[in-house]
């Protein structure tokens, strides 16, 4: 694979000749990714893969006309061609006048900061696959081996390395290197129809960070032992307690209303919440692009800008939308550093590492005082409406009874309003930083709660 200096070059030089093959402004995308991935299941190799792309987008503006193209032929031959066709593609595109590249004045320049992203620029080399199949193995082992576990959907164990370059007309070319590492375990408990599906799973940028095979196996196996023999919630009002492995969705609703995409278009329901409570007072929720080794650091984004820490929601109150270039000069104000580029089209929004914190109570108290109400772990289905807010979902976990978790819970419905849900939140002192997305144990009275 190619080093970040390298594919800084190759974004900064398809710009290059774009501009002079007639571009009033363009900007480049160059990305590239290996991974090899391993599966065992019963205690044998199952499957080994092992994957390699490399493409390019380019984006071209004549005048407020734009066009992108992107291809994975990077040969002199078809560049010079990818650039030309993009050129003529974009003097017959209709106008658009909220288009362009982001402000000079806004783009990152010195260095970027170190975040410490690639374990092989550190020295570590690319496991070996008998090694990912070692770790592969010692986690299934371990899931098999917990009591009640029946058979197995298998484990695996991957290892993957990132680059991504992005070079703008305007000044700014930089490139960066990310590895990945991930193991995961799948396990099934019980007999016949009887029968119940649990996982466990980490990752991590870098190796040392990653959880033993040991502990990923026995959780996978002790979450689908817990599962045995469910029985259905009575319906009704009542509070709901989210586990932090489903309650980032949550917070992923949110973000999803304050995109500016939702917000240029008036179809959020959090459309005229900026500067309002929207959450518990106490509670915030902050994305953080600058934490080392985190799962969705990154020095830039999408479009060149300097990224900071930022608090989307501080002591409950909206803060500030998430806006590119295009939908920040629609509403007349700046971008917020959360552009998000893949290799063709335009720029979208999305978060780093962002998580909600603020939460004081330890999980026993949150839960204490609940005379009756259910531990979600899994939920099914996509109903949520992001204009209206209104939100159903499938769900499965556990019943709470005088403070307790009790028994397994499964075919039951959630259902309620997002804004009001919010409103109603409070939170756990339990956060850990484990996804993209992390969020301590969640709670949320008076939601409807409806079995099957």
């Amino acid at each position: 694979m190619l080093s970040p200096d390298q594919a800084r070059d190759r974004a900064q030089d398809i710009v290059t000749r774009a501009t002079r093959a007639g571009a009033d402004a363009a900007d480049a995308v160059f990305a590239a990714d290996s991974a090899l991935e391993i599966s065992v299941r019963l205690g044998k190799l199952e499957d080994v893969g092992r994957s390699e792309s490399a493409e390019l987008g380019l984006r071209v503006f004549v005048g407020r006309r734009s066009a992108s193209v992107s291809t994975s032929d990077l040969s002199d031959a078809a560049l010079g061609a990818l650039v030309e066709r993009a050129v003529a593609m974009a003097r017959e595109a209709p106008e658009d006048r909220w288009a362009g590249l982001a402000p000079a004045e806004r783009l990152l320049h010195g260095a970027p900061p170190q975040l410490d992203l690639d374990d092989q620029a550190n020295g570590q080399p690319e496991p070996a696959p008998e090694a990912l199949r070692d770790l592969a193995l010692a986690a299934e082992d371990a899931a098999r081996a917990v009591p009640g576990v029946t058979n197995s959907e298998g484990g695996g164990a991957s290892a993957s390395r990132s680059l991504w370059a992005l070079a703008t007309s305007t000044g700014f070319a930089g490139a960066y290197a990310a590895t990945g590492y991930g193991l995961s375990a799948s396990v099934l408990a019980g007999e016949g129809s009887g029968m119940q599906r649990d996982y466990a799973h980490h990752g991590a940028r870098k190796r040392q960070h990653l959880d033993s095979p040991e502990a990923i196996g026995r959780e996978a196996g002790e979450r689908a032992v817990a599962r045995l023999n469910p029985g259905r919630p009575a319906s009704g009002a009542m509070p709901v307690v989210f586990d932090p492995r489903v309650g980032g969705s949550l917070v992923g609703h949110l973000v999803g209303a304050i995109g500016g995409a939702a917000i240029t278009r008036r179809t959020s329901f959090l459309l005229d919440s900026l500067g309002q409570p929207v959450l518990s007072p106490g509670l915030s929720v902050r994305d953080d692009p600058h934490r080392p080794h985190g799962l969705r650091s990154r020095p830039f984004d999408g479009e060149g800008l300097a990224v900071s820490p930022t608090a989307i929601v501080e002591d409950g109150v909206l803060e500030t939308w998430l806006l590119d270039s295009a939908a920040a000069r629609q509403l007349g104000l700046e971008p917020t550093g959360h552009a998000s580029r893949g290799v063709g089209g335009a720029p979208g929004v999305s978060t780093s590492n962002l998580y909600l914190d603020g939460g004081k109570l330890p999980v026993g108290t949150l839960i204490g005082d609940i005379a009756e109400g259910v531990y979600v772990t899994e939920l099914i289905g996509m109903g949520v409406n992001g204009v209206t807010g209104d939100y159903s979902r499938g769900a499965a976990g556990f019943l709470i009874r005088n403070g307790e978790i009790a028994g397994p819970v499964a075919e039951f419905t959630i259902a309620g309003n997002l804004k009001e849900m919010f409103l109603a939140m409070t939170a756990a002192n339990d956060l850990r930083f484990r996804y993209g997305v992390n969020v301590p144990t969640l709670r949320i009275d008076g939601m409807t709660v409806a079995s099957a």
